[in-house]
């Protein structure tokens, strides 16, 4: 388990406990000072930008070790839903084209692709998950059909936590020359990732929770190989390998992932998404994640005797669990978990599932899933 101390780094309220890491993650104060400092550094030279320097490319380094990819794949977004959108209006789409995704998507992913269906003729096909990654494989292949072209799955369930089999997918998806987007919102920081590994076109996540970055910050990876395959929809200034005479017809993308970064952008957003990864690399992303998924392990074996009905798939790696009470609404457990005792979670109703999701970090303690059980046994009695 990682020292208690180290909540110190953190501007964690001492009356709260904080379980919803999956929405937003607690950024340390090393990374709001690198902000803070990054703003005046900015503001002590007007018309700096802060923005692709050496300490922008440093941090794309970093990012790129996170999920073992290369600098060049990577672009910053301001989160998840930014990156999608990149991509599902980016892919060469056509009339009567299929994208199989599943009934456990954010809001914030399956709408883009759901506004590019619409706009385009498309049509998206759902697929429920299912308990083993052999049916969920099953279940997608009941869905191929000739004018299947791509694939959005999630990485890490955002309504139940389970990890999905993405490395499987994406063999499936290769051999049969799909184009294939993972949704990793709820992964990087949680749960080991290998970009190399699993093999898709393109990967997006926000920062800004298990990571630690500042809100507001993301990354997508796209593979080098579909960089030509994804064309970038907004562009800007950064976008182009050289400049631009507005009477030719023709101009050169960067040879990189940077073609996604379109104007200005927070440059000291950026210092502070390198100060969270430095901090994190201090700790070391085997220790958090053997910390996490003890804290996770602690509480579902509470909730086990509390009758309490467990949704997420065991045995599993995600820190993420999501259940119900019986008898007892989740907006209702939501509201008197936080007024009653101060314990932050999340409801879910994605997948119609109408349960609490608590999803533990570095920063939590065992005492405090103690004290969450406690909770959960009062809220029983009511």
């Amino acid at each position: 388990m990682i020292d208690p101390t180290v909540r110190s780094q953190f501007n964690y309220p001492t009356d709260l406990i904080y379980l919803n890491t999956g929405t937003l993650g607690l950024c340390p104060k090393s990374a709001i000072d690198a902000i803070k400092a990054a703003i005046d550094e900015g503001e002590a030279n007007p018309g700096t930008h802060l923005q692709h320097d050496e300490r922008w490319a440093q941090v794309k380094a970093q990012a790129a070790r996170v999920v073992n990819a290369t600098p060049g794949e990577i672009a910053f977004t301001r989160n998840t839903t930014e990156g999608a959108n990149i991509v599902c209006n980016g892919l060469p789409f056509s009339p009567g084209d299929e994208i199989i995704t599943t009934n456990h998507e954010h809001i914030g992913n399956i709408l883009p692709w759901l506004a590019r269906a619409k706009r385009d003729q498309l049509a998206i096909k759902v697929f429920d998950l299912a308990p083993s990654p052999e049916e969920i494989l099953a279940r997608i292949a009941n869905l191929l059909t000739p004018n299947t072209r791509a694939l959005s799955i999630p990485h890490v369930s955002c309504a139940d936590g389970r990890v999905l089999p993405v490395q499987a997918i994406g063999a499936w998806a290769r051999e049969r020359d799909l184009w294939y987007f993972v949704d990793g919102a709820q992964a990087p920081g949680m749960v080991p990732v290998d970009i190399r590994a699993i093999g898709c076109h393109a990967y997006a996540t926000s920062t800004h929770k298990w990571l630690l970055g500042p809100k507001g910050t993301g990354l997508l990876y796209v593979r080098e190989d579909a960089l030509d395959l994804i064309s970038p929809t907004c562009v800007g200034a950064f976008s182009c390998a050289d400049t631009v005479d507005p009477r030719a017809a023709n101009f050169a993308f960067v040879p990189s992932a940077q073609r996604y970064e379109y104007g200005t952008l927070s440059g000291a957003l950026i210092a502070g998404l390198g100060a969270a990864f430095t901090f994190l690399e201090y700790i070391g992303f085997d220790s958090i994640h053997s910390h996490d998924l003890t804290l996770a392990n602690q509480f579902r074996d509470g909730l086990q005797k509390l009758d309490a009905d467990i949704l997420t798939p065991r045995p599993t790696h995600s820190a993420i669990t999501t259940f119900r009470l019986p008898n007892i609404p989740y907006a209702d457990l939501q509201s008197y978990l936080m007024n009653e005792h101060r314990i932050r979670v999340r409801g879910i109703y994605e997948a119609g599932l109408n349960a609490i999701r608590i999803s533990p970090h570095l920063y939590n303690t065992a005492k405090e899933i103690d004290l969450t059980l406690k909770a959960i046994e009062a809220a029983k009695k009511l």
